[in-house]
């Protein structure tokens, strides 16, 4: 296993995360503990002592579950993080109730990271508003020693991350991205972690094979990147592509069976970082698969200038753009929450005036109503 240096501590780059445990019959709340149990012995002996919950993690019982099984182990061989559960705004005002109730769910007196969960447009005003004492009584908690590192976690844009560091920066020890080669541009994770980089806060990785999307691949595709690293299997190209990258420190990855886990495990147990020509392809590859499918909208924003209802234009195409390529999804839908329904995609009166400035020639219009049926909206 690879181990990385952290104030001190050494962290097995590879976190195990506990989001896509193996359940029973498909439910996501009925986790199959035995073989949750015989996941985290293999992780155990395969040097990761890293794991990684949350509240809402399998409908709330990730948390109950991992703590009965790491019971079994000494406490100080392994690190144990969760969250606060921010992206439901109902939790705001709750943030020591849960944090008790966490600590009696995974059995443990203290939690060695912590992390704001789930920064994103629909949340930064109610983690930013001081009357729900959020930033106060985490950071009260580090002082106390009942978390030892305080970070989070981010799905939203580059600008509500610099707007959460400007009130909470100090007190952010890690941040939490999703980040792999495709989304190095397709959601500028690249910009969101050099941000991080710049401050000097490592960062750790989630979806870095964005939900098993970079598993598989079509077949030239996968045929240019065998004729690199003939012995290279898809997900390793996604976990090289993150040893390549100098601020990751920990690298999550939800697996769901012992198979997944032990493969993993073999693909840590050294760095191979990519080399120049090897970039590029994926780069390459990733400009492909999201072209294919996405609108080719430069955000040059001459369509705003003409939009009588002024809609957000370029920001609603780069949100559709994710929706369709994800196949749905939570992050389209959670950003859209923050906006008011007059500059919702249902706003769109269809009267094509951005249309006719468009370089790209995009059926605007089109995508506003095909955005809007997806969404349900009204």
């Amino acid at each position: 296993m690879i181990y990385k240096d952290f104030k001190g501590l050494r962290l097995s780059a590879l976190g195990m995360g506990c989001m896509r445990l193996p359940v029973r019959d498909g439910k996501t709340a009925d986790i199959d503990e035995q073989a949750t149990a015989e996941m985290v012995a293999e992780a155990m002996r395969g040097g990761i002592n890293y794991y990684d919950t949350a509240w809402g993690y399998h409908d709330g019982f990730s948390e109950p579950v991992m703590g009965k099984i790491l019971k079994d182990y000494p406490r100080e061989s392994f690190y144990l993080a969760t969250k606060f559960p921010g992206y439901d705004l109902d939790n705001m005002p709750k943030v020591r109730e849960i944090f008790e109730a966490q600590l009696e769910r995974l059995q443990t007196d203290y939690f060695d990271f912590y992390l704001i969960h789930n920064v994103c447009e629909k949340n930064i005003d109610a983690y930013l508003d001081p009357q729900y004492g959020i930033y106060d009584y985490l950071t009260e908690q580090v002082k106390s020693g009942r978390i030892r590192h305080l970070g989070f976690s981010a799905h939203g844009s580059r600008e509500v991350i610099e707007r959460f560091l400007a009130v909470y920066g100090d007190a952010m020890e890690f941040g939490q991205l999703q980040l792999n080669w495709l989304d190095y541009s397709f959601q500028n994770a690249k910009e969101k972690a050099e941000l991080l980089h710049a401050r000097g806060i490592p960062v750790w990785v989630m979806e870095p094979l964005r939900g098993g999307k970079l598993v598989r691949l079509a077949e030239a595709d996968e045929a240019r990147l065998h004729a690199l690293r003939p012995e290279e299997c898809m997900p390793g190209w996604a976990f090289r592509f993150l040893q390549t990258l100098p601020y990751v420190t920990v690298t999550l990855s939800g697996m769901s069976n012992i198979e997944q886990l032990r493969d993993n495990i073999a693909l840590f147990s050294e760095d191979k970082p990519l080399n120049a020509a090897e970039l590029e392809t994926l780069e390459d590859i990733a400009r492909g698969m999201v072209g294919a499918i996405a609108l080719p909208c430069t955000a040059c924003r001459y369509c705003t200038t003409h939009c009588p209802m002024e809609l957000p234009i370029p920001d609603i195409i780069s949100l559709y753009n994710e929706h369709v390529f994800t196949g749905g999804g939570f992050i389209a839908p959670m950003a859209l929450d923050a906006y008011p329904p007059e500059k919702l995609p249902s706003a769109c009166v269809g009267c094509q005036a951005c249309e006719a400035v468009c370089p790209q020639e995009i059926k605007i219009a089109d995508m506003m109503s095909d955005f809007a049926a997806k969404l349900n909206m009204k």
